[in-house]
């Protein structure tokens, strides 16, 4: 597996890169969006991927916490998050 993964099971949206494993319940999920900058805007992010100059940043919001996912693929994986996140 290249990249970071995300799929829906059981009501869970699972991540996963490289050896790593994130679970998050799609009920906690309140926003899916994109950042811009570089390191992300919250400072106590969870942050899942490699944080280039060129990678796409996805930023999950939860009721508790907030991640950012670094990938290259970033549009396609905030499309499909949103698609579980009912």
């Amino acid at each position: 597996m290249l990249g970071i993964d995300v799929k829906e099971i059981e009501e869970k949206l699972v991540i996963t890169w490289q050896l790593s494993k994130t679970v998050i319940p799609l009920s906690d999920i309140k926003d899916v969006s994109n950042d811009n900058t570089y390191g992300g805007e919250v400072r106590n992010s969870i942050r899942i991927g490699t944080p280039y100059g060129t990678t796409d940043r996805v930023v999950i919001k939860t009721s508790s916490q907030t991640y950012i996912l670094f990938t290259t693929n970033g549009d396609n994986i905030m499309k499909k998050i949103k698609s579980f996140v009912h």
